[in-house]
């Protein structure tokens, strides 16, 4: 139910994308809003402060004061900032509630939403799921995969098709999506939960008994979503393995959907899918349960999947140069989602670049993977010493010391196999701004070997 904002003091926590985007909408239904952020202000913040006081929103750097805090209605906070924060007690001892800039949206929105989350695979299914829809409805992608749903609520739309990271769904108590989606479950994000089970918690609190979704969607190939999934007590459905009804399965090189028992229908053969890989054939059957269940004519959904290309940094390819098949998949930032990866490659001599910001994961999966796929690997960045260790340890020893991120592209490129896959399975924080810097700059830089090599 949409409230009322005039006069009303809303603190927003954090200077991002979701949170000007709270900002902007909240202070033009006539709430005070202020943004206060702890990062000392850079020249990109310092513009968009200027920006935002033509529209009367205030802003701090460097610390988050009383002023700011005081007398404050509502707070809306930003993804990275973890409930155990010492902002989130001081809110607490002032009795100011904290909600997500996605619960914002949804309370100030009659359109439904479609929830995905899942440690890897979210994005690309959350806009297949909207390239799809968008065939005959209005749906856009939005949530963590960077457009902000409150940025959308002006237009008249169908659907909100919204990704959902943990950190998101921590802080969106009262968020009920008509449709939610579970793609997967592999440790991150421990440091930011404090333990794994407390990060399942924050994934399966989107199927909370008060939340409930109309429908639920889970996945039948990941065990621990699949035993959850099978205990959830709404109407579910699962994709990756053929059950009685209600599941997507492949089946003969193409990917079925069913509804009842006897009921089964063929949705697109696999070669005609644009996607690489048997995880991506997962991405695509939860997106078409989305919408057999929406209601999209099967026409369009196969149309839809057929020309839906790879979104960028993720298994992106980037083209043939000098012989080689380059991939970017800059995205996969934890050893499961370059396993994934890795596990597209079947059957080609491959190349890793991998190495980054250390998250400390375990790599004994990813070693086993890699003796069966990979013919040699680059490290780079904090983490090469831990994962060279690791890989020898675990019996793969063709391991090559990159001194820089260029290095690391030129010592692929000198090495006599197929593919270059650039998946790090690290954080690039040691090195660039986010996992997008990374991906164009090898994207760059790769392109320019043409002329070079």
């Amino acid at each position: 139910m949409k409230r009322k904002w005039f006069d009303k003091k809303v603190l927003i926590l954090g200077l991002s994308k979701s949170g000007t985007a709270a900002a902007k909408y909240l202070a033009s239904k006539g709430a005070e809003c202020f943004i206060t952020e702890k990062k000392e202000a850079d020249e990109k913040m310092k513009e968009t402060a200027a920006e935002l006081e033509k529209l009367g929103i205030k802003t701090e750097f460097g610390a988050h004061s009383e002023e700011f805090l005081d007398g404050a209605y509502t707070a809306v906070t930003s993804p990275g900032i973890p409930p155990h924060s010492e902002i989130f007690q001081r809110l607490k001892e002032k009795n100011i509630p904290v909600i997500s800039e996605v619960e914002l949206a949804y309370l100030e929105t009659d359109t439904p939403f479609v929830a995905i989350t899942g440690t890897n695979g979210k994005t690309t299914t959350t806009m297949l799921t909207s390239a799809i829809l968008e065939t005959e409805l209005k749906a856009p992608a939005c949530g963590n995969i960077g457009v902000p749903p409150c940025s959308l609520l002006d237009e008249k739309n169908d659907y909100f098709v919204c990704e959902m990271s943990s950190f998101q769904i921590e802080t969106s108590n009262g968020f009920r999506p008509q449709i939610a989606v579970w793609m997967n479950f592999t440790p991150d994000h421990i440091d930011w939960h404090g333990g794994l089970e407390n990060y399942f918690k924050a994934k399966a609190k989107l199927f909370a008994p008060e939340k409930k979704p109309a429908f639920a969607i889970f996945s039948a190939l990941d065990e621990r979503v699949f035993e959850f999934g099978q205990n959830y007590a709404g109407e579910k459905f699962f994709f990756g393995k053929e059950m009685e009804k209600n599941c997507a399965y492949i089946k003969e090189n193409a990917i079925f959907f069913k509804r009842a028992a006897g009921s089964d229908e063929k949705i697109i053969d696999l070669n005609e899918i644009q996607l690489v890989g048997n995880h991506n054939y997962q991405n695509v059957m939860a997106s078409a349960i989305v919408a057999k269940i929406i209601g999209i004519g099967s026409e369009n959904i196969k149309n839809a999947i057929k020309n839906f290309a790879p979104p960028e940094h993720r298994c992106e390819f980037s083209g043939e140069i000098n012989g080689k098949l380059v991939y970017n998949d800059s995205k996969a930032t934890n050893p499961e989602a370059s396993i994934f990866a890795l596990k597209s490659f079947e059957g080609k001599t491959v190349t890793l670049i991998a190495g980054g910001r250390d998250k400390n994961t375990d790599l004994t999966e990813m070693c086993n993977v890699m003796k069966e796929t990979v013919n040699d690997v680059v490290l780079l960045g904090e983490a090469a010493a831990r994962f060279e260790e690791e890989f020898r340890k675990n019996g793969f020893n063709n391991i090559h010391n990159a001194n820089s991120f260029e290095n690391a592209v030129d010592i692929a490129f000198s090495l006599p196999n197929q593919v270059i896959l650039l998946s790090p399975a690290c954080a690039s924080f040691d090195m660039f701004s986010g996992y997008e810097e990374r991906g164009k700059v090898f994207k760059e830089y790769a392109l320019s070997k043409q002329q070079t090599v």
